[in-house]
């Protein structure tokens, strides 16, 4: 079983370059972020293999977003960047059992489907691994093995940086794989099959289509 940490980042900061991709201007580029997200959490919570998953974010719209969803959430601000979000994570996963396998898994993955999640899992056997995300040079789930250290490399050329020490798993995996940060990436996710709130958004804009 692994215990996986879902970085978020202030509704009002993220993802900036999706900006426009569904009308109706920043109150709906916020809303398009948190259904992306649900969509993300909702699947891995379905995951075989999934025990917890615990979201860190600087946002209580997220906080009360995610409410009813099985996942726990923390509203941690100051946390200086990324990694340094799922550092925090995984020290409050350990709290309860330090010998758990903590991975970390990106929040923009609208089109994951449970089975792709536990299929990963279950290909890294336990071992630290790590999947790349669809260019092949950025990491979209990070899997330590149980007990050890996370030690996150996440930004640019994460993918280099986590194979030196991880088998890389989950090729076959494209929903697993596509991360979304601009317009052409949600119409790439829309085409393998987008969760129902982000398909909901989705639905009428021009540029999914």
């Amino acid at each position: 079983m692994v215990d996986l940490v879902v970085p978020v980042k202030n509704l009002d900061r993220a993802k900036s370059r999706l900006r426009g991709a569904v009308p109706g201007g920043a109150a709906a580029h916020r809303e398009l972020v948190l259904a992306v997200v649900l969509d993300t959490v909702t699947a891995a919570l379905a995951a075989d293999g999934v025990r917890r998953l615990l979201v860190v974010c600087e946002d209580a719209r997220v906080v009360a977003a995610l409410a009813g969803t099985g996942a726990e959430v923390v509203d941690e601000r100051g946390l200086p960047g990324l990694n340094a979000a799922l550092d925090f994570g995984a020290q409050v996963l350990r709290r309860a059992d330090p010998d758990t396998a903590v991975g970390a898994m990106q929040a923009d993955l609208p089109a994951l489907r449970p089975e792709d999640l536990a299929a990963a899992l279950a290909e890294a056997g336990g071992r630290r691994a790590f999947v790349a995300d669809r260019q092949g040079t950025g990491t979209t789930l990070l899997l330590g093995a149980p007990g050890a250290a996370l030690d996150p490399g996440f930004g640019p050329g994460s993918a280099a940086a986590h194979g030196a020490g991880a088998v890389r798993v989950g090729d076959r995996l494209p929903a697993l794989r596509c991360d979304v940060d601009t317009p052409g990436d949600l119409r790439l996710a829309a085409g393998i099959g987008l969760g129902a709130r982000s398909a909901r958004l989705a639905e009428g804009a021009c540029r999914v289509r």
